[in-house]
């Protein structure tokens, strides 16, 4: 298993290219359908595949929670996806992916990993809306497989946000209102937590949003704005004062959609901040080769109002002071 974990820092060149690589896991055959399905995680996200070591469990958690274990002198939960996803399954859950989010470490059970599988985003497809709506937005993307397999991206955001506390109501209390209902912030994100929260934040802040579920739609979206402004001679940065992007989408994905606006005059001026889970220092500089002019990872609504703030020209130190 280690080697299929090798050189994951030489994958950084897929940037601006809409390429990732993806680890194919499974949860073991449902008992009520008979069925092993596919599942996948981004490689990017992946620090190690381990055999699972003894867990220690802790009193009053999720019932998907099965404790800690202690890797490298580290304490780290341990989710099983298998029950959070709610596969009744008797196949012990022996792999433990190992993954990191924000600095944030944890650990996945699963049955097996399969291989990790390089693929162009535009071939991940937004499931069907009857899928979004059974799963509550679990499953963010579908691609298919040379074999036929169907291979689901699972939102792992939302098991974290559902076994943590990062959708806490407290964390909204300190975003800073700054009352600018004439700004427009465009932002885009396959995740339904994180549109949740970047639309909380943005009405705390008292600023109007426009959302999309991937890059491909945000782009869709930015070009009927680009027409509207031309026909109305109005310069487009008057009408969209902001892009908030995230980085893993499928059709397009953030960098390729950075890349685009970048790379197109009509949208200069427009500050493009990439909003990611994905924490690493590489990520960050992949999002800067692409032209990111900012990096703010997710869930963290008081950082991101400031960086938000601050772009849409507020001084929020003086806000603050005023505040006090």
């Amino acid at each position: 298993m280690s080697e299929l974990l090798k050189n994951i820092d030489a994958r950084t060149k897929l940037a601006g290219t809409n390429k990732l690589e993806i680890l194919l896991f499974f949860l073991g055959v449902d008992q009520r359908t008979g069925r092993r399905e596919t599942y996948g995680i981004n490689v990017f996200k992946v620090r190690e595949v381990m055999r699972t070591p003894p867990i220690t469990a802790a009193p009053d958690m999720p019932s998907s929670v099965e404790g800690m274990v202690s890797l490298r002198g580290a304490l780290v939960p341990v989710i099983d996806l298998a029950k959070y996803s709610g596969i009744s399954s008797d196949v012990p859950r022996e792999i433990m992916i190992v993954t990191e989010y924000n600095g944030h470490t944890q650990g996945f059970l699963v049955e097996g990993v399969d291989t990790i599988l390089r693929l162009d985003w535009s071939k991940m497809r937004v499931p069907p809306e009857m899928l979004m709506s059974q799963t509550g937005g679990l499953v963010t993307a579908v691609t298919e497989l040379e074999d036929n397999r169907l291979v689901m991206m699972m939102d792992v955001e939302k098991v974290l946000s559902e076994t943590t506390s990062i959708d806490n109501e407290l964390i909204f209390r300190s975003v800073v209102p700054i009352d600018r209902p004439d700004c427009t912030v465009f932002y885009c994100d396959d995740s339904v937590v994180a549109r949740k929260q970047i639309e909380r934040t943005l009405a705390a802040m008292g600023v109007k949003g426009v959302s999309a579920v991937n890059g491909r739609r945000m782009w869709e979206e930015m070009e009927k704005m680009a027409a509207y402004a031309k026909s109305v001679g109005r310069p487009l940065s008057s009408i969209i004062n902001l892009i908030l992007t995230d980085i893993e989408m499928p059709e397009m994905d953030g960098y390729m959609l950075t890349k685009q606006i970048k790379g197109d005059p009509r949208f200069a001026g427009i500050p493009v901040i990439m909003h990611s889970s994905l924490s690493g220092m590489s990520n960050q500089k992949l999002g800067l080769s692409v032209g990111v002019d900012e990096y703010v990872p997710k869930f963290e609504p008081q950082r991101l109002s400031e960086t938000l703030a601050r772009r849409l020209g507020v001084d929020v130190a003086e806000l603050k002071a005023i505040s006090a």
